[in-house]
């Protein structure tokens, strides 16, 4: 059974980007729009740019342990996309947490 809590659709990722906004940071960028679910769905996403594939699943771990972890702060009913910047190699999961904190808090959905 799929998680419903995973974005997975292309429709849905290009309609992110097409009427969602976007706040870059230092070592992420967040694309959000709010969806009319009672639930939050995300994705995540590290390009060539980062480096090779061990380097992109780095990344790709970096952020979902920081958004695990700051997100019980998030309200509900909205879709993230999270991709990694190529400064994000070789960085700390704190660094990286820290970073995805500042990038939702400009937002203004977080608590």
């Amino acid at each position: 059974m799929l998680k419903k809590n995973v974005l997975r659709k292309n429709s849905d990722f290009s309609g992110i980007y097409k009427r969602g906004k976007s706040i870059g940071d230092r070592y992420v960028v967040l694309f959000y729009r709010a969806n009319k679910l009672g639930y939050n769905r995300t994705g995540f996403l590290a390009s060539k740019k980062v480096g090779n594939s061990v380097k992109r699943n780095r990344a790709k771990r970096l952020m979902k342990e920081s958004y695990r972890a700051i997100s019980y702060k998030l309200p509900e009913g909205y879709d993230f996309i999270i991709i990694a910047r190529n400064t994000i190699d070789g960085k700390k999961c704190q660094d990286v947490q820290r970073s995805l904190y500042n990038a939702f808090k400009r937002t203004g959905v977080m608590k």
